[in-house]
């Protein structure tokens, strides 16, 4: 228990970077009007202004996983923290839009690099068993992020709307009350300085270690996350794989079943961008104030969202480990088909005169959001932090990262514009459609990974031809917890 709890600690730390990630991505859906007012935004430039940070966050994943290779997975979340901080004070203090996009670009940075190193970091941290709800742990961290951002949002609307016109100091004023977007965006300073504070508290990675050469600090740090007798056999296999693999990290990515591992992550991660979830997440508030409800009421709807989101996220933790990464997805995107296509039946109705009560947009959204993060919200980054051999495993997750926000990055840009010329129905129709080979990729393409260890996975993309040398591997394996 002792170790279980160290564990959660480390993952917890490692997890504040996905809190950050889901903060800095959603607290722009309470800004998106005020923003665009202040500062006579069209529809283009709105797109610009949400999707800027994402262009950040394609640059992050890119560097991300070679600096983490080369100098540890430890100082790239220091990287990150620092990064949170200085765009969070940068975007308060703003005084014109350029540097308003500079800053959200910074920020977008640390997204990229907290979204592939924080599961990374934790997936090399924990053991087989528990890999799957500790990975998903950041993944509740992210959606924790997105509900304290509603949170902050309608907090903050609430308490602009109660001291309008009262008399107080010039700055505060500005900030809390007349443009409240920078209070929204500056809160995010707090968690990004506990994080940084946080992250020295914390080993590096032991595969990392033995990569490395650093044999006795690994076994030093494995021993008090699974015990002396895990320890032995897992630094064993993981030795024998290193010293087994070819020296390039790079032309491993070209070999059959690794390559096969890569393009079915890129797959993966580019796909479900296209799945609506994002949309929803960034826009949600948008798409209420259209149905006829309030500035406030809106909030209000997406802090609803956002609880959902992370209750949704909990069972997912709960059940990653219990019944399978696939089986989660094959139920999770059904649900998601289904109350897409719904949601824009209920558009369609409403632009032929049958208005319909926004609660009945709210429960789709909700089904919607729920059968989302349960599903492959919860799955992405485990699968992403666990398919890849050690040698590339941080190369290979910024090639999946950087699909993953550059598809992120097009839904933000895109979304205004296909809102105003597609309709409402016809995005969410296209969402539900682009659900259906997100489904016939993991059953086609994607192995269990439920229960087996890095090695085991590893050797599982190495396929067939690999198996005389895995044979000897095990063997060796055998030898060696003998001795």
């Amino acid at each position: 228990m002792k170790s279980f709890g160290y564990l959660i600690f480390l993952s917890t730390v490692a997890a504040l970077g996905g809190f950050l990630f889901g903060y800095d991505t959603a607290v722009i859906s309470g800004t998106i009007g005020s923003v665009s007012a202040q500062f006579g935004l069209n529809e283009v430039q709105t797109g610009w202004y949400v999707g800027c940070a994402l262009v950040g966050s394609v640059v992050g994943v890119t560097v991300a996983g070679r600096l983490s290779d080369r100098f540890g997975r430890k100082p790239v979340l220091s990287l990150s923290a620092v990064l949170f901080s200085l765009s969070a004070a940068g975007c308060m203090l703003s005084t014109d839009e350029t540097q308003l996009v500079v800053y959200r670009i910074i920020g977008g940075v640390g997204i990229g690099v907290a979204s592939i190193i924080s599961p990374l970091y934790i997936s090399e941290i924990a053991i087989a068993r528990y890999r799957g709800t500790l990975v998903a742990l950041y993944q509740l961290a992210i959606t924790t992020g997105f509900l304290g951002a509603y949170l902050v949002n309608y907090a903050i609307l609430d308490y602009a709307s109660a001291a309008a016109g009262a008399e107080g100091n010039r700055l505060w004023e500005m900030v809390f009350i007349t443009e409240n977007w920078r209070a929204m965006l500056g809160m995010e300073t707090f968690p990004a300085l506990l994080f940084l504070v946080a992250v020295f508290f914390i080993p590096e990675s032991p595969r990392w270690l033995v990569i490395h050469g650093k044999d006795e600090a690994a076994r030093s740090i494995m021993s008090r996350t699974c015990g002396v007798k895990e320890t032995v056999q897992q630094l064993t296999e993981l030795k024998l794989l290193v010293r087994n693999e070819v020296k390039s990290d790079w032309r491993l990515l070209l070999q059959p079943g690794f390559r096969k591992a890569v393009l079915t992550g890129v797959c993966l991660a580019m796909l479900g961008q296209f799945m609506g979830v994002n949309a929803v997440l960034y826009y949600g508030p948008t798409i209420f104030e259209q149905t006829g409800l309030s500035a406030g009421d809106s909030l209000l709807y997406q802090v609803i969202v956002g609880a959902v989101n992370v209750a949704a996220t909990l069972l997912g933790m709960w059940l990653i480990d219990k019944i399978g990464r696939k089986k989660l997805v094959y139920w999770g995107v059904s649900g998601m088909i289904i109350t897409l296509f719904l949601t824009g039946l209920y558009f369609i109705m409403n632009d032929a005169g049958e208005t319909w009560s926004p609660l009945v947009l709210l429960a789709l959204i909700l089904v919607y959001i729920f059968s989302c993060a349960v599903s492959i919200c919860v799955v992405i980054f485990v699968l992403l932090s666990e398919m890849y051999p050690a040698r590339i495993r941080g190369a290979a997750m910024s090639i999946a990262g950087f699909s993953l926000w550059t598809g992120t990055y097009l839904i933000g840009q895109l979304t205004p514009w296909m809102m105003k010329n597609l309709s409402h129905a016809g995005v969410f129709w296209l969402f539900g459609v682009m659900c259906i080979p997100y489904l016939l990729i993991v059953w086609r393409l994607l192995p269990e990974t439920t229960g087996k260890s890095l090695e085991d996975i590893e050797r599982g993309w190495a396929g067939p031809s690999s198996e005389s040398r895995d044979a000897r591997r095990a063997s060796e394996c055998r030898d060696a917890r003998r001795v």
